[in-house]
């Protein structure tokens, strides 16, 4: 997660280390400004020798870069210092290219840009339609959220025994950005495997939470929270939640298996929904207390509050959770579960006890350093990642030939039960 609300990129001057490199090139350049970051401002919970780690991969970059001598490109560069944060062993410290740069600033900065208006990820058998943007030529062409798409553009998607194919989410959103239609074929439950069509419009590049109704009394609110980048991520939660409770909702579901994290002022604002919530985080020199009360973030003189007091939603919630929850997300599923929601799903990612800062590359995209440790107001680590209360992973397979949600299933059951206990 990002500290504060999401600053623009630091300049830093760049300082090159020797350590060995070989003659200057885009690959040297790259792999000195990436590993002074790091040096520099690391503040996590690694415990490897960092400089010691620098030296070993300095070595493997003169040694691929033999070859190309000073015209040894930022690929290069970028593949060998991707090794190095890999062995240094803290998922939040990584490396970023141009595109995935630009993304994030599109969607930090709440800019409009070519797209279909449907978020995917990549699972075994193709890319899952995590979200449709409401009013979206995605949503007019008749893709709905959790739709498989096993080609676009005529090549294969997401994965094929355990292997990545050509089209994972960033080349989706690099072929939305071409602003052309995307050819894909797509697998619903129930239906044959179809082609459709996904025109392409200019459209805010983050995407919405999303409201909408499950269980058989219709009572449920499901709220599909796909990220805690943008700025106002929380206020639109708190929306959906005071929109659900307006209609008569008697218990609420908050997806968050498809989040990967955003701004802590965020996240801790939207978990206040359940219960007030004070997050201590740890830098280098000194510590920050992030505050959130009734969905809304506020400063520390806050803090002079009452449970009773602090509570938007007072019934039962389940938070959906998995691999590709991470980060901000892990801090909203911790938070809630504290205040008694119960987790459904799987494991999350693992990087929930940690924050990070973004630095400008040479090749125009960024590194990402973990510069804050995480602790709850007591003084307690935060856990890495969060194991969920009820396991239940989601079953692609049953998914897509039944149409049936294995995770959402979990949660309206473990509800069900609860409702019952109580």
């Amino acid at each position: 997660m990002i500290p504060l609300r999401l600053r623009p990129v630091r300049l830093v001057p760049a300082v090159v280390l020797t350590l060995g490199l070989a003659a200057a090139s885009p690959a040297t350049d790259l792999f000195s400004a990436a590993t002074e970051a790091v040096r520099r401002d690391y503040f996590g919970w690694a415990t490897a020798d960092f400089r010691a780690l620098t030296q070993q991969y300095s070595a493997t970059l003169t040694e691929r870069c033999a070859t190309q001598g000073d015209n040894c490109d930022y690929a290069t560069g970028r593949a060998v210092v991707t090794e190095l944060f890999k062995a240094f062993g803290d998922a939040h410290t990584n490396i970023r290219d141009p595109e995935g740069a630009a993304r994030l600033n599109e969607v930090t900065q709440d800019l409009a840009v070519s797209r279909t208006g449907a978020r995917v990820v990549r699972v075994e058998g193709g890319l899952l339609v995590a979200g449709v943007m409401p009013g979206s030529p995605a949503e007019a062409a008749g893709l709905r959220r959790l739709d498989l798409l096993t080609q676009v553009g005529g090549q294969a998607a997401g994965k094929r025994n355990g292997e990545n194919a050509p089209v994972g989410p960033n080349e989706f959103v690099r072929l939305e950005r071409a602003g052309q239609p995307l050819n894909v074929r797509m697998v619903r439950a129930g239906e044959p495997e179809r082609e459709l069509l996904l025109p392409t419009a200019t459209l805010k590049a983050r995407d919405i939470p999303t409201l909408s109704w499950v269980g058989t009394d219709s009572k449920t609110a499901l709220i599909d929270l796909p990220t805690f980048l943008s700025s106002d991520s929380s206020e639109l939660f708190l929306a959906r939640v005071k929109e659900a409770q307006a209609a008569g909702a008697r218990r609420l579901i908050v997806d968050l298996r498809f989040n990967g994290g955003g701004s802590l002022t965020e996240c801790v604002a939207a978990a206040s929904t359940f219960d007030p919530v004070r997050y201590k985080s740890q830098f280098q020199v000194g510590s920050y207390t992030y505050t959130g009360i009734r969905g809304e973030s506020v400063s520390a003189l806050a803090a002079f509050f009452t449970p009773a007091q602090g509570r938007v939603w007072n019934g039962p919630v389940a938070v959906l959770i998995g691999p590709n929850t991470a980060s901000c997300a892990e801090v909203f599923s911790f938070f809630a579960s504290k205040a008694g929601a119960i987790t459904v799903g799987e494991n999350t990612r693992g990087v929930g006890n940690s924050g990070v800062l973004f630095f400008p590359l040479p090749d125009g995209g960024v590194v990402s350093v973990t510069v804050l440790r995480a602790f709850t107001s007591d003084g307690q680590p935060l856990p890495d990642h969060i194991i969920p209360a009820v396991n239940a992973p989601t079953d692609i397979g049953l998914l897509s030939t039944e149409g049936r949600d294995s995770t959402l299933e979990a949660a309206l059951k473990a509800l069900d039960a609860q409702g019952t206990a109580r």
